[in-house]
């Protein structure tokens, strides 16, 4: 899963990072406020954490901003620990509220919450023909099969199928699952869209994966879907 995280302090940004990319996410760090909106509303994240106290533009605005236009799940960071600034964050749109000094395993343990929460469970249950993927769980399934995939194959797997139908750029899904800008010497993005199609296509009549010439990929069951 994708994470943003909206830190000016580049010790904390860069601690979160190191830790949540252990514990399994793929994370943005962004140290001011007005680039923290523009990519909370760019991009596509599955939860961001925010501090309150930012330069450019402050929590509480971006919370004001982002609110109508997405509903990703926010964790607010904040020094001052009163009730009135509680409330104000949860009333702007927060859906957490934590106080620094914290313990990375409460910060981690409430993003799993949060994570459970919301998204709708449609996004952690994905069915596509008769693939299914648990994302709790991080399980595959295609005809009642399990299919053990590595980390980075299931957030590619994940990516796909959650854009089911949207052809993706190369560009695109290096950025999402390995949180690099393209470098079009490198193959990485063909290796393992090979590794994951072996594991998911090969040995079923129908095809999930399917490549669109000087464009990307696509998964989807239906092959007019290209």
């Amino acid at each position: 899963m994708r994470l943003l995280v909206i830190e000016d302090e580049k010790k904390a940004g860069e601690y979160l990072k190191k830790g949540l990319e252990e514990s399994g996410f793929t994370v943005d760090v962004v140290a001011n406020g007005l680039d923290g909106l523009h990519q909370a509303l760019e991009e596509d994240y599955d939860l961001i954490v925010l501090d309150v106290m930012l330069p450019g533009m402050d929590g509480w605005e971006i919370l004001r901003r982002l609110r109508p236009k997405k509903d990703t799940p926010v964790l607010l960071l904040t020094a001052v620990d009163e009730l009135e600034e509680r409330v104000k964050g949860l009333e702007l749109g927060g859906d957490d509220y934590l106080v620094k000094p914290f313990a990375f395993v409460e910060l981690l343990a409430r993003i799993r919450t949060l994570l459970r929460r919301g998204p709708p469970r449609d996004i952690e249950h994905m069915r596509i023909g008769d693939l299914e993927i648990d994302a709790v769980r991080r399980r595959v399934r295609r005809d009642g099969q399990r299919i053990d995939l590595t980390p980075r194959e299931f957030s590619l797997l994940q990516l796909l199928a959650r854009r089911r139908g949207e052809v993706l750029s190369r560009t695109q899904i290096a950025s999402y699952v390995w949180d690099m800008n393209f470098d079009s010497d490198t193959n990485v993005v063909e290796v393992a869209i090979r590794r994951l199609r072996a594991k998911i296509d090969d040995g079923f009549g129908v095809k999930l994966i399917h490549t669109v010439r000087g464009m990307g990929y696509v998964l989807d069951e239906d092959p007019e879907a290209r």
